[in-house]
């Protein structure tokens, strides 16, 4: 069924939420106007009638997803090189380099990571929301690493499905400010938008629920090189969560500062498993640190003395 219109019906089980808030939260990368869209024009349906993206859903009313094709992407092609390290006739699997914006958004509809893959792979611009096709995750403009790109809606559903089901198995690499102990331990705090500043997020008690789990891998100078693997998925869960014990990422100017060691934070999404859509086979991916990175660790080796 690649990239033809797509039909998914859905029995709610629980009553209260608003119909459009409900589809935002299973479909969390489809944006929410995009969802309220498909509602009005009456793709998406409760009990086989046409409602309101407002009305509120009971338990047992059916809902008809209807994911049409959409209109023509405004979306421009770019060639800025991008390692691809898994394709198949469902997904792509990207070796993200960092300074790359993972998708357009108001303010930024050029040079980002999804312009660079329609020049390789045109009829992306045929999935989905127009301003994020086949984006089933992110990554933050300076955290370089393995990201998967759907190439069609079945593949995008059931990847968002994964990631909702916390399948999907992500590892980081990341070097920390100061010695972390214990050497292996979980961090688990509420993250949320910071009320002081609302283009930051923090830990805050009415956050939505995050998990961070990490293993020290070696002590380099007065840093430490770990190993993160978050359980949940929150806007930059593993850079708010490690600066909220005392020891952020080095290099993150928003959570951290800066250091005189690199320009951007050293942040690397380096491992990746999940299950193939199409067979349900388990995968798994591996990134190499880029070499910006590399030289950070080899500096700090250098300055270790016995």
């Amino acid at each position: 069924m690649k990239n033809k219109p797509f039909l998914e019906s859905i029995t709610v089980t629980e009553s209260g939420l608003r119909l459009d808030k409900f589809l935002a939260l299973r479909y969390p990368d489809f944006s929410r106007t995009y969802l309220q869209k498909l509602i009005e024009q009456g793709y998406i349906k409760v009990n086989d009638r046409v409602v309101k993206p407002g009305v509120r859903l009971e338990a047992g009313n059916v809902i008809e997803v209807f994911f049409p094709e959409p209109a023509p992407s405004t979306l421009s092609p770019e060639k800025i090189p991008v390692k691809i390290v898994y394709e198949d006739e469902d997904l792509l699997v990207v070796d993200k380099p960092a300074g790359l914006t993972t998708h357009p958004a108001p303010g930024q509809t050029s040079h980002t990571l999804i312009n660079a893959i329609l020049d390789y792979y045109p009829e992306l611009a045929k999935l989905g929301d127009t301003l994020r096709p086949g984006i089933v995750h992110r990554l933050d403009k300076d955290t370089s690493g393995l990201i998967i790109v759907a190439k069609n809606t079945p593949a995008q559903l059931n990847l968002i499905n994964q990631f909702k089901n916390r399948s999907v198995m992500k590892t980081y690499t990341a070097l920390l400010k100061g010695r972390l102990s214990p050497l292996q331990g979980a961090i688990v705090a509420p993250i949320g938008r910071d009320i002081k500043d609302r283009t930051r997020m923090a830990v805050i008690s009415s956050g939505r629920p995050a998990k961070t789990n990490y293993t020290v891998k070696e002590y380099l100078s007065d840093c430490s090189l770990v190993e993160a693997r978050p359980e949940t998925g929150r806007t930059h869960q593993i850079r708010v969560h490690f600066s909220s014990i005392g020891h952020p990422i080095v290099g993150d100017t928003v959570y951290g500062g800066s250091s005189p060691l690199l320009e951007r934070q050293f942040l690397h999404a380096s491992r990746l498993s999940f299950r193939l859509p199409s067979t349900g086979k388990p995968v798994e991916f591996y990134s190499d640190l880029p070499e910006d990175l590399k030289k950070v660790l080899n500096k700090l080796a250098g300055q270790i003395t016995t």
